[in-house]
This record gives C-alpha cells, sequence and structure tokens, in this order.
C-alpha cells in the first residue's frame, strides 16, 4: 500500500506518520485547558492584589466608607489597562494610559487611594446622577457606576472615550455612558447632576461646571498642581455655592483646566 492511502499517513516518501484528527483535537482541548487554567489562576492573582489594595491602600489612609470600598474591590482595575501595564494594576502610583500629545498633557489613572477618598468626600448615594469629568479608559466610570444611579463619561480625547465605551460595554457596566467634549465645559446636555468628579487636579474650576449642579449638588475637584494640591468640596445651596478644603491631595492634572494668563505691566 501506497503511503498516504492510510488515513493520517503522508505522501512523503519517508512514511512519517503525521498526527491523526483525533489527535490534534486532543492537543488543542489540552492547550485550551492549560490557557483556562492559567487565566484562573491570574484572574485569581488580580482578585487577591485587589483585596491587598482595598485593606493595605485604603483602609490605612482613612477610607472607611463601607460603599466605596466595595465598589473598588468590585471593579477589575486590571481591564482598564493595556495589557503590558496590568501587572502593575493595583499598585500606588498613578498609572500612565495615554501619552501627551504635542503641547498636550499625558493622561492618568488616578492612583488608587486619592481616588477613593475623592468618591468619600462626595458622598454618593444610590439615586445619585454623575458627571465624571475625564473618564480616560473607563475605570473610574466603573466605580462610580457601582455607587450611584447612572454616570455621564465625560471624555476629550476621542482614542480614549473609545476605548472607555469599549471596556464598560465588554465588562457589562450597562448604567454609563460615554460623551466626548472639551472637559471644562461639562456635559450641559444632561445637567443637572447630583454630583460631579473631576479626574485630575486643576487649576481652576469653571463656574460652567458648579452651574451643572442640582439644588444640594456636590462637585469634588482637586485645585493646584503636586504638595500644594488641595481636594475641595463645592455645595450648590439655592444660588450660592459654598467650598471648604477638605485634605491634602497630590495627583496628576487634567487638560484643559489651566487658568487664564494675565499681563502685568
Amino acid at each position: 500500500m501506497h503511503p498516504g492511502s492510510i488515513p493520517g499517513e503522508a505522501s512523503n516518501g519517508g512514511g512519517r506518520r503525521e498526527p491523526t484528527d483525533t489527535a490534534v483535537f486532543v492537543d488543542k482541548l489540552e492547550g485550551a485547558a492549560r490557557a483556562s487554567v492559567s487565566g484562573s489562576r491570574m484572574e485569581s492573582d488580580y482578585s487577591g492584589q485587589r483585596l491587598r489594595m482595598v485593606d493595605g491602600q485604603l483602609r490605612t489612609t482613612d477610607v472607611t466608607s463601607a460603599a466605596v470600598l466595595e465598589a473598588m474591590l468590585s471593579v477589575p482595575r486590571e481591564e482598564f489597562l493595556d495589557v503590558s501595564k496590568r501587572p502593575l494594576a493595583y499598585i500606588d502610583e498613578d498609572l500612565i494610559v495615554a501619552p501627551a500629545g504635542r503641547g498636550g498633557v499625558s493622561r492618568y489613572m488616578m492612583e488608587p487611594s486619592p481616588f477613593a477618598k475623592l468618591l468619600q468626600l462626595a458622598e454618593i448615594g444610590p439615586a445619585d446622577f454623575v458627571l465624571d469629568v475625564g473618564c480616560c479608559t473607563g475605570y473610574s466610570s466603573a466605580v462610580l457606576s457601582r455607587l450611584a444611579s447612572s454616570v455621564v463619561a465625560l471624555e476629550s480625547d476621542g482614542t480614549l472615550a473609545d476605548l472607555a465605551s469599549a471596556n464598560l460595554v465588554r465588562l457589562g457596566y450597562d448604567n454609563v455612558a460615554v460623551v466626548r467634549g472639551p472637559l471644562d465645559l461639562g456635559y450641559p446636555a444632561e445637567a443637572p447632576y447630583d454630583v460631579i468628579i473631576l479626574g485630575g487636579a486643576v487649576q481652576v474650576v469653571p463656574d460652567g461646571l458648579l452651574a451643572q449642579l442640582k439644588e444640594g449638588g456636590r462637585l469634588v475637584a482637586v485645585e493646584g498642581s503636586g504638595n500644594a494640591g488641595r481636594a475641595r468640596l463645592y455645595l450648590k445651596s439655592g444660588d450660592t455655592v459654598t467650598a471648604r478644603n477638605a485634605f491634602n491631595c497630590a495627583i496628576k492634572p487634567l487638560p484643559g483646566f489651566e487658568r487664564a494668563r494675565t499681563f502685568e505691566f
């Protein structure tokens, strides 16, 4: 019988037998099983890192809100990062997600502790409607979605906005709507909001953003750069908006909130 007349035997003149369809299937099945085990271990590793973040970075820096702690524990931070950066997802540092373009500002995922403290300061309730200014890849909006009724996620960078939308849809955060526009203008089309969160340090909070608050609404922002940054809580009551300093906070800047230059003579 000539080579190749037996199923699975190649016509190569040397009589070497090629893997049968069954053997190939078994190899693929074993490979998939190994990948599944590896993926399960990785998921378990991230879950452990998330728990250590909550216990070691949040609880130890006066984050006591049960709702905030639960939200931070439930959202997979690593899923909002490029695969190459996922091993760093739970370190106590800001993580760059988009380098600065020409004349622009780099964009970051905020360090867990200050982010959680800002959320705690806002006292977000389950019926609140929230504007997330500078949502980047969607992580902040995902956490907010666990605290609030619904979230408008505003992003000025088109690539980041598309990525945030894709991430949130893929992970099932269906009470978040991603919109694109200048960050300093807010999103008046859906105003007013119970809570507005600014996802980076600013030099000044525009009056136009404060005007988008509901009666009794709160805006949380970090004003000032570096170690001079201060977390501030704005409260709207009638036609008046009051503000108070809450705590020192050094986070990365949010583009579009620079103070207008003045000329001195």
